[in-house]
């Protein structure tokens, strides 16, 4: 009995190791795409007497996330192994979701003046936080539903995907910047790159197998 269960073993673990995949891959997406339109992104929130002057404001806000990263890392790791994986994963993957809605549907500085820059910040500080602590957690998900004569193929999958994000982010800006007029993508464009990745990761991971949960 017990060989026929390490048999059926490799095949159980595809469905939980294809959702933690995706939804690291979907936090990436969110997390990287700000990059591909900070210029739109400086323009909205970040307007200045010089192009210069908003673009390194845009990429100063882009690099706020980066602050939070090991905090996220230790605190959702902290979680990760009190509580478990997937809640570890699912709270990340609540925390990026509700970031990236925060500032797609923030008002532009014309708008509502020095609270959208003030928004956007603090949402990019959440951003940074939940993507910290969602690799530590994934990665340790994936090496512990892999079969031992798997493992290295199963998590590979972690750090892989997010070089596919950045990749899916890269073309979803080339291919608005060619169809789109430049103010067509202040206006709303890179709000579309940005929301074209919704956090279905979070039911992607419920419907999962619950097999290693810490």
């Amino acid at each position: 009995m017990s060989s026929g269960i390490e048999q059926a073993e490799p095949f159980s673990v595809k469905r939980p190791a294809l959702a933690a995949t995706v939804g690291n891959m979907l936090e990436f997406y969110d997390f990287i795409t700000y990059t591909f339109f900070a210029i739109q992104i400086g323009h909205t929130f970040f307007p200045t007497g010089s192009e210069y002057g908003s673009l390194m404001l845009s990429l100063a806000t882009f690099g706020a996330g980066f602050v939070t990263r090991p905090i996220g890392g230790i605190v959702l790791g902290i979680y990760s192994d009190r509580i478990g994986r997937r809640p570890a994963m699912l709270l990340s993957f609540a925390l990026m979701g509700a970031a990236i809605l925060t500032i797609t549907f923030t008002p532009s500085y014309n708008s509502v003046g020095l609270a959208a820059p003030i928004i956007v910040i603090a949402a990019r500080m959440v951003q940074g936080f939940a993507l910290g602590g969602e690799v530590g957690p994934t990665t340790a998900y994936l090496i512990e539903i892999a079969p031992p004569e798997h493992r290295a193929l199963v998590v590979v999958w972690q750090p892989a995907s997010q070089e596919i994000a950045a990749t899916t982010g890269a073309l979803v800006g080339v291919m608005l910047s060619k169809t789109m007029a430049p103010e067509m993508l202040d206006l709303y464009g890179w709000r579309v790159a940005a929301n074209a990745s919704p956090e279905r990761s979070g039911q992607d991971t419920r419907q999962a197998s619950g097999r290693n949960d810490r």
